[in-house]
């Protein structure tokens, strides 16, 4: 069975953006050509991709399972021109770093850019996927340090826990801006931000509110941190985050507080044991540690 990368790289494109018409616009081809390929695709495999109702292409079950390979497959070809073009270029090196949303906008891209000021010839390339995600990736070695919220069970992959407290972030004109230190009381009747998921952090809270007895609302849930605090400046209610996002100084009428008792945010930073980093890679890891222990908040 011979299959192209072209063919791949149009079935990848349609099952990304759900339809064959931006699949086209993605890959700068015309929607026949797109139809075109994936028939020829679908010839080579033996079996049919998508139902096809009046120019309606719905995925079937044979498409969901083989997206996932595909992916997969792009990536490692993608790593292997990544690397070509180092080597040719005279680089020293690529780091490829995958995260979810709580490090990834508010942390992140500051230790890359000093980083790189030290390491200027090294490239690192981070993407922003779901937890599962970034531990397949570290376990098939298209990522070199996968960062994922904890508690996490994933057999054969090395993995270290950083334990940091949460904040509390609030709009600087909030009546309980004017406190130091938030109590749970001081929450009563409050709507606090949830994060999406039965996170970790919510099932502290909500445990420590229902000991103290103290009523909070949920009334609305954000994907990572840095949108709930965007959830926060926009006026939808406080919430209660990791440092890294919550002490963040961006300028944005937000401010945080210490909560007592203590709520922790565990992240785990994922590494494939049977592939030794490179040597920018743990020299980035290093600088990554240091930065992390800097968020924690005194009370």
């Amino acid at each position: 069975m011979h299959i192209s990368l072209r063919s791949l790289e149009v079935f990848h494109a349609v099952m990304e953006m759900g339809s064959v018409s931006r699949a086209a616009e993605l890959l700068n081809l015309t929607r026949p050509a797109v139809s075109i390929a994936l028939s020829k695709f679908e010839q080579d495999l033996g079996f049919q991709l998508f139902h096809r109702s009046k120019g309606y292409f719905e995925p079937t079950d044979e498409a969901q399972l083989l997206h996932h390979e595909t992916e997969q497959g792009l990536l490692s070809i993608e790593r292997i021109k990544t690397r070509a073009m180092q080597i040719r270029g005279g680089g020293v090196g690529v780091i490829n770093i995958s995260s979810n949303g709580a490090c990834a906008i508010n942390l992140l891209p500051w230790v890359i850019a000093d980083f790189q000021k030290v390491h200027t010839g090294v490239r690192i390339d981070l993407l922003v996927r779901s937890s599962r995600k970034i531990a397949s990736w570290v376990a098939g070695r298209q990522s070199d340090i996968g960062l994922i919220d904890a508690p996490v069970s994933i057999p054969g992959l090395t993995t270290e826990i950083i334990r940091s407290r949460c904040v509390v972030v609030l709009p600087q004109d909030h009546p309980l801006a004017q406190e130091t230190v938030l109590y749970p009381h001081h929450l009563q009747d409050q709507s606090i931000i949830a994060i999406t998921g039965d996170h970790s952090i919510d099932r502290q809270v909500n445990g420590i509110c229902a000991a103290e007895h103290v009523t909070i609302y949920r009334r609305v849930s954000a994907s990572n941190f840095a949108i709930a605090r965007n959830m926060v400046r926009a006026g939808a209610g406080l919430a209660i985050i990791d440092a890294v996002n919550g002490m963040a100084d961006l300028g944005d009428g937000i401010v945080w507080r210490p909560f007592q008792p203590a709520i922790y945010f565990e992240l785990a930073i994922l590494t494939n044991p049977e592939q030794e980093l490179p040597h920018p890679a743990q020299a980035f890891l290093s600088d990554l540690r240091r930065a992390l222990p800097n968020t924690q908040p005194d009370v």
